[in-house]
């Protein structure tokens, strides 16, 4: 193929899945000529799994995608066909709101907002190099032999890389949803030094809607009560609720796993076919029945795609059986007795750079001005993808307007947990993000992501002045209203002792602070509000005042931690140092150290393998500020 230059850009995105389209977007928006390419327009942020967005941890990063100036929780609001929140009954740290999809109005609002986007070209094409100058990637070769130039680029190939579908026997060479894989790039990242891991993740099943027996099923309804991902959101959309589309629950039962038990020398998992790591938290059904096989069913939910289309997500049915083993399977669940499988489930395995080889700021350690994100960094799932993606996308753009990058710490949000473990720890399997995983979940909410990330949205320029005035307004209102609680006395007349009495608290002897009564458990703004009045302010405003109220302890201890992790993230460690050259460190914190080349002695402490006390030796080492340095090779 004969090669010729194209145009020039300043920032390159290849890729325009999840983690692309963001990229893309906080780029052109900072001000940079972006260019994205993807393999095929008609997949612009597609959905080829579950067409759905959010839940525990995951629905909290939509939210902070929002709040940094990103782009899926707008669409996902333009988009739901049905939203819930989730965990109710339990603690705000653990809250999130859950959406799914119209799958096909999805990728057109968002392929329609990026052709819209000033500063932006979408484009069709398939990379397959990189071009690289003195250590610095400086653009992409495509398939078709054109040469675009950049400052910066970033990937963002998904599981299209290499990837390679599995139906039972048959294999052949795709990307998700049988599209055009890619294939030379994951070569070429070879070729440049990076080093290449095999994951693998799967998707069910889908079904006719006129086929399946919803009288055999339980209704799953939306919420009565509407709400959205994004805070930019008008808020008579919240008022005015979608006709939503339920989902419907039903189970496996012997019969299913008996087939499945019965074939699995068929099943690609266990006989060998697949060779790439698959994700712990989504296993396959064939998987869950090996592992559990004391459960005598399993719960499996059936999602509609979309509102146009009679396809069903079988969920939770994930499987890579053979197509006539998975109608079997199907035909044993109750309700699908009769269901027409429009489309069969697969495995897909691809490649994945291991993270290890990134900066915080996802910039590869190998290559200068290179930037990965998504599922090609080892992650599963649409909002992690896109939460990397608009962390490339900015750095990207600071990157060539020679600014200091821009790096979310485990306690600023969810985003900064993903990326610290990814770059810190590694990942041996598709990387999940879970609440579990943060240290500061009781900070990191749903409710607060704009109060902890707009400013610094406004400050890289993805916030504009409207927004942000609105911001600084919901911020003062949250400051008043908290203060007004704190200083407003209730006294203990009639109305105020049958409430208390009503709630089995005893009656009060002298007047009680509006802030001291609503942090009792069964007590609730609303009901706060009877006895000193009513404000006219934003309901989230007087969700989050009524969490900063009830959980202020829980916080102050929270902070207090962060504010020592904070002491520990001050102490850089310098580069190109000789961790050999520091007396009494553990050889196996040696080795890990000078891996992951961490930038702080708190990034240090989390390594795996690196123990306290040579956490200890090493920042005795840097106080002392003899620092040996590797030689230059």
């Amino acid at each position: 193929m004969k090669e010729y230059e194209s145009n020039n850009y300043d920032v390159i995105v290849v890729g325009a899945g999840h983690a692309g389209s963001e990229a893309a977007l906080a780029a052109s928006r900072m001000g940079e000529k972006t260019l994205l390419l993807t393999i095929n327009l008609d997949m612009v942020a597609f959905m080829p799994c579950n067409p759905s967005l959010g839940g525990p941890a995951k629905g909290i990063v939509v939210r902070e995608i929002d709040a940094l100036g990103g782009q899926m929780g707008k669409a996902i609001d333009a988009t739901y066909i049905q939203m819930r929140m989730l965990n109710t009954g339990k603690g705000p740290a653990v809250r999130a709101l859950r959406a799914q999809a119209d799958k096909e109005l999805y990728h057109s609002v968002m392929k329609n907002t990026l052709e819209n986007q000033p500063n932006l070209t979408l484009r069709q094409g398939i990379v397959e190099e990189l071009i690289v100058e003195d250590g610095v990637c400086v653009g992409v070769v495509t398939n078709t032999g054109a040469r675009y130039r950049a400052k910066s680029v970033v990937l963002t190939a998904g599981t299209s890389s290499r990837g390679k579908i599995i139906i039972g026997e048959l294999m052949y060479s795709s990307g998700p949803n049988n599209s055009i894989p890619s294939i030379k790039l994951s070569e070429d990242l070879e070729n440049q030094g990076f080093k290449l891991t095999r994951f693998k993740t799967g998707t069910p099943p889908r079904v006719n809607k006129h086929t399946i027996d919803f009288d055999k099923t339980e209704e799953q309804p939306g919420d009565e009560e509407p709400n959205h991902f994004s805070f930019e959101t008008p808020d008579e959309n919240y008022l005015k609720l979608k006709e939503q589309l339920s989902c419907w629950m039903t189970y496996t039962n012997a019969k299913t796993h008996e087939i499945i038990q019965n074939n699995l020398d068929r099943a690609p998992m266990f006989s060998g076919v697949i060779e790439g790591v698959g994700p712990r938290y989504c296993p396959s059904i064939e998987d869950k029945i090996v592992r559990f096989a004391d459960k005598p069913r399993h719960q499996i939910f059936l999602e509609p795609e979309g509102r146009n289309t009679q396809e069903y997500y079988v969920g939770d049915f994930s499987t890579s059986m053979p197509e006539e083993v998975q109608l079997d399977m199907i035909h044993s669940v109750e309700g699908l007795e009769n269901a027409e499988m429009m489309r069969p489930g697969y495995a897909i395995e691809y490649d994945v750079i291991e993270p290890w080889q990134l900066k915080s700021t996802l910039e590869t350690k190998i290559i200068d001005n290179l930037f990965t994100a998504g599922q090609m960094n080892g992650t599963s799932g649409y909002e992690e993808a896109a939460g990397q993606g608009l962390i490339a996308g900015i750095n990207a753009a600071l990157k060539n307007q020679d600014k200091d990058p821009f790096i979310l710490g485990r306690d600023d949000a969810y985003i900064g947990v993903l990326i610290d473990d990814l770059v810190t720890k590694g990942t041996n399997e598709p990387y999940r993000l879970l609440t579990s995983r943060a240290e500061y979940r009781l900070i990191l909410r749903h409710d607060n992501a704009d109060m902890r990330l707009t400013e610094k949205g406004h400050d890289l320029g993805l916030i504009n002045e409207e927004r942000y005035n609105a911001f600084v307004n919901k911020r003062n209102d949250i400051e008043n209203e908290f203060n007004r609680l704190s200083k407003t006395m209730i006294k203990p007349n009639d109305d105020v002792q049958s409430f208390m009495v009503e709630n089995n608290f005893k009656p009060l002897q002298d007047g009680i602070l509006a802030a001291d009564l609503l942090k009792r458990p069964e007590v609730h703004y609303g009901d706060i509000e009877k006895f000193i009045g009513v404000v006219n302010v934003d309901r989230r405003v007087k969700e989050q005042v009524e969490i900063i109220i009830k959980y202020e302890g829980y916080i102050r201890k929270e902070k207090a931690n962060i504010e020592h992790l904070r002491k520990m993230e001050s102490k850089m460690i310098p580069e190109n140092i000789d961790y050999r050259q520091v007396t009494n460190l553990a050889t196996e914190a040696i080795e890990k150290l000078e891996k992951i080349n961490p930038r702080t002695v708190a990034q240090a402490s989390r390594i795996s393998g690196v123990n306290p006390a040579d956490i200890g030796i090493l920042s005795v080492y840097i106080e002392r500020g003899r620092i040996a340095k590797k030689e230059a090779h």
